[in-house]
Formats: structure tokens, sequence, C-alpha cells
């Protein structure tokens, strides 16, 4: 039985004994119901099952940031940006400012679970004149964002086996981009299969997930610590020294550029909202992953990168280094190559998984922007397979966008641009909703049990002045001078789908696309019905 479940009171347990008595498939579980019920009033019918418990949503929540990857494959940016100072402050100095963004996040994920999330937030923080406008740019900035970081993951996954097939035969065998593409194209098929599975399966693969995270993660901080004694760099090096290898003649802004690896690391953690139709007790357990994933990501990446810069004899060696990924050579230089195998092997493995993890949440994504019709061939990506009460459809076109996307591998700036736009497009998202429900939407907010109080105004403001200039700051390249291989395209990339998104609205979107459409039976609410039905609901929920 739920530990939610029993900490409900007698007032709780007969309210959600009497509602949603249609929700058949959740009937013996009366948190469910109340679930089901709390959705309700936010316009939806449950369509999934709830298996998802607390535990499996906050690993579902460390998965898609899977620390001792993101590590991995964003040492690069603090090597250049400022060698070991950049690893340790760079991590450091953003991720006190991620806190806030997240903080916010949770706040309006705890008020409004549903697989909706950011789109349907913005939509209800903002003004009625300008719901649905906030709600289309909103959700094509989303979809934009998720699908891009699909591929950016699992095209790192694809440089995973490829670097790991150079450390085995000794550089022998360095394969390019083609043979890379080839190995994304596979990594997309399987994923597709696994994806499609039931939310139980789903839900049970995220333990698994988190605890190979912890696993690789303390394993690497541990070997590289102790096979660094006595052969790494002094405490006050691994701690101050900086080395600019970016050629930007602002020491300050290269550092900045740093900054980069944390952004990437700390990206997709709203997914907890993503699939708050499939938890149990959503309204606690999305806030709790989100903030739980954070700050555990924040705090084991800080070891980690204190451990890499120990470790780090030489940046201009590494730097040199023929490998797809630099920390592959750190760990061959500090554990030799048996052990820097069996690790690395075991972190390609995981960032598979955490492609996973990111189909399942980029799916949630576009089955609830085709749920509310505003993609097109809507009908057929919010379809829910009746065997395994999933969106199997919108699985399968994540994945074949991702391939489309994949494309751009070819050439590395193009690609490299790919990843900082998978970035942009999410952090756009957080930014809109935070933006809308510090100013419009100030009294609008109904809080749930997850509530920042009167900190929300000044935490949310934090929180956009900090994305807006990340936000900026991702549209540099990370190198001067820049030339068409080190250019960012990310502004290309950006662009390019809100010319489509702003045109779709001009042309077409704005006479018919009105935001989130409830799809329950019924006269639809007005918002402010809605939002005091809510809050009975809410009451009700969390025994206030």
């Amino acid at each position: 039985m739920s530990p939610a479940y029993l900490g409900m009171s007698k007032s709780q347990e007969m309210f959600v004994s009497t509602e949603s008595a249609d929700d058949s498939h959740e009937d013996a579980v009366p948190l469910h119901r109340a679930d089901n019920a709390l959705l309700k009033k936010l316009g939806y019918k449950s369509e999934f099952k709830r298996e998802f418990s607390l535990l499996e949503t906050v690993s579902f929540s460390l998965a898609i940031l899977a620390v001792s990857c993101g590590i991995t494959t964003g040492y690069g940016y603090p090597l250049l940006a400022g060698g070991h100072f950049a690893m340790v402050w760079g991590w450091t100095i953003p991720c006190m400012f991620v806190l806030c963004v997240a903080a916010s996040m949770a706040e309006l994920a705890s008020a409004m679970p549903t697989s909706a999330g950011l789109y349907y937030f913005a939509a209800k923080m903002a003004s009625e004149e300008h719901s649905a406008l906030a709600s289309w740019i909103t959700g094509w900035s989303n979809i934009t964002g998720q699908v891009t970081l699909v591929c950016a993951i699992d095209y790192t996954g694809a440089e995973f086996i490829t670097t790991g097939i150079a450390m085995v035969t000794d550089g022998t065998i360095v394969l390019g981009p083609g043979p890379t593409f080839g190995i994304l194209l596979a990594i997309f098929f399987i994923q597709a299969i696994l994806c499609s599975a039931g939310t139980r399966v789903l839900a049970r693969m995220t333990v698994v997930i988190m605890l190979i995270i912890m696993g690789t993660t303390i394993a690497a901080i541990v070997s590289l610590l102790v096979c660094s004694r006595g052969n790494g760099v002094t405490p006050k090096d691994a701690f101050t020294k900086f080395e600019n290898n970016t050629g930007w003649k602002n020491n300050i802004w290269a550092f900045i550029m740093a900054f980069t690896s944390p952004m990437w690391s700390l990206t997709g953690y709203d997914s907890a909202a993503h699939i708050a139709e499939e938890t149990a007790g959503a309204a606690r357990a999305a806030p709790i992953a989100i903030m739980a994933g954070v700050i555990g990501t924040e705090v084991l990446g800080l070891i980690f990168y204190i451990a890499a810069s120990f470790a780090t004899t030489s940046v201009p060696d590494i730097m040199q280094t023929k490998l797809a990924l630099p920390m592959g050579q750190v760990f061959l230089n500090t554990l030799g190559k048996k052990g820097a195998l069996a690790l690395w092997w075991s972190l390609a493995f995981l960032q598979f998984l955490c492609g996973c993890s990111q189909v399942v949440d980029a799916s949630r994504v576009v089955f609830a922007f085709s749920r509310d019709n505003a993609l097109p061939g809507s009908r057929w990506w919010k379809q829910i397979s009746p065997r395994t009460r999933t969106p199997v459809n919108a699985v399968w076109f994540v994945l074949l966008l991702s391939a489309l996307c994949g494309l751009l591998s070819f050439s590395a700036a193009a690609f490299n641009s790919l990843a900082s736009a998978s970035v942009i497009g999410i952090d756009l998202t957080y930014v809109y909703p935070t933006l809308m429900r510090i100013t419009s939407g100030k009294d609008k907010l109904v809080p749930g049990p997850f509530n920042l109080g009167r900190w929300s105004r000044p935490c949310g403001a934090v929180a956009v002045a900090w994305t807006a200039f990340m936000l900026v700051m991702l549209l540099f390249p990370s190198t001067q001078p820049a030339t068409a291989q080190t250019i960012n395209y990310a502004f290309v990339i950006i662009f390019a789908v809100f010319l489509f998104a702003s045109l779709s609205w001009i042309f077409s979107a704005r006479h018919w696309f009105t935001g989130p459409v409830p799809n329950i039976d019924g006269p639809k609410r007005s918002e402010s019905s809605s939002y005091e039905e809510k809050q009975d609901t809410t009451e009700q929920y969390t025994g206030e």
C-alpha cells in the first residue's frame, strides 16, 4: 500500500471514494482516483496506468540527468574554458542558479500535474488574451528541445561506442561520421522497441538506471581519486589553476563558456512533470523528483569534477587526444586500459538507458501536445496503445524526427549546434511559464503540496534572469576565431523552428488553436471556475 495513501485523512478517503467513478481501471486504488480527480479538474481524462511510484519517479528524473554520463560527455567544455578552475567553479556557480529554475518548475508541476507540462503551465499563467499564443510558443519550443535532446544524447551514446572501440584497439580503429551514424540508427531502433513497453516495465527500468548511475558515478570518483594519488595535480592546482584555451581574449567570458557543461547535464529535469499522469500521488511525487534529481546531480557532479580535476595531469595533453570524448583519455591515463574500459563500457550502457528515458519523456510531450491537436498528424500521435496503455505512435514519431536530426552529425559544427539548440529549446520552455507566473499569473496559481510561498516571485525572478543570460551565452561559439567548422549554428536551428511556428500561428493556428483543450465529457469550464474547482480538489488532496 502506498505511503501517501497511508497518510490520507478520513475526509480524503471519502473524497476519493466519491470522485471519478468513471476511472474504472483504477477504482481499486483510492490514491489513484484522487490523482485522476485532480487531473479531471485540469481538463483531462486519465488514459495511463499510474504505475510510477515516488521512488520510480525520482529515479526517472535522475535517469534523464544521468550525472556520470553528463560529466563524461561535457568534460570537454571546462577543459577548454579554464582547465582545472573551470571544472570546479564552472560547475558550482551555475548550479546555484539552476536550483531556482528547478524550484519554480517544481511549484508549477505540483499545482498542475499533467503530462502537458510546460506549455500547459504557460497557458494557465498567461493572460486570457495571450493564453493560446503562450501555449503555442512554449509547446513548439519544448518539442524542439525534446527531440533534439534525444538525438544529442543518443549520438553521444554512439560516440561512447566509437571511443570504446578506439580505446580497445589502441587508436588503430577510429570510426568516422558514417559508421557513427549507423550506430545511432541502431540505437534508435532498439530504443523504439523498449520504449513502446507498458508503464510498469518503464517504471521498473528507471530504478535499474538509477542504480547504474550511482554505481558508475561512485566508481569513477573513487577510482580517479585513488589512482591519481601521487600522480595527480596538487589541491591548489585542482581548484585554482586557470588555463584559457578557447581563443577568447577575455578570461571571464572564456570561463563563462564552461557553464555549457552544467547546462547540458542539468537539462530535462522537468521530465517528472511529463509522466505525472502515470505517477501515483503526482502532485507530491513530481516536485520531489524534480528537486531530488537536480540536487543529487549537482552534488555528485561537483564531486566527479573535483576527482577529474585531480586526475587531469596536463590539460594540453588531454586536448590532443584523438578520442571523440576526452574523458576517455583521462580514464586511460589514470586507470590503465583494463580499468578504463570496464568503466567506459558501463557508462556507454548507461548513456543508452539515459536515451531511453529521454525518449519516454519526449514521447509524452508529443502525446500531450497532440492531445490538444497542435501537431500535424495529431490524431495518430495522441493514440494510446490498448495493449501497453502508452503512446507507442508518439515514441516512434520522436525517434523518426531524431533520426532526421542525426543527419546533421556529418557536420561536426552543425551537430554541436544541435546539442546547444536542445538546451536552448528546453530552457526557453522553463523561462516562459516562470515569467508568466511572476507577472500576469502572480495571483492565478492555486498552490499544490509543494509551493515556495513568499519566495516564489524572487526565486522566479532569479530563474528568469539566469535562463535569459544562458540562452544568449549558448548562441556563442565556444572557441575563437570562429570558422565554418567551429561556428555555433544553434540560432539557425532555433530560428527555423520559430519561423515555422510563427508562420503557422499567423496563417492558421490563431484561428483554431485555443490552448489546452479539455477532453472530458461536459461543457468546457471557464478558467476561473476551473481554478476554483481545482482549489477544492487540492485542499482535499493535501488535507488542508
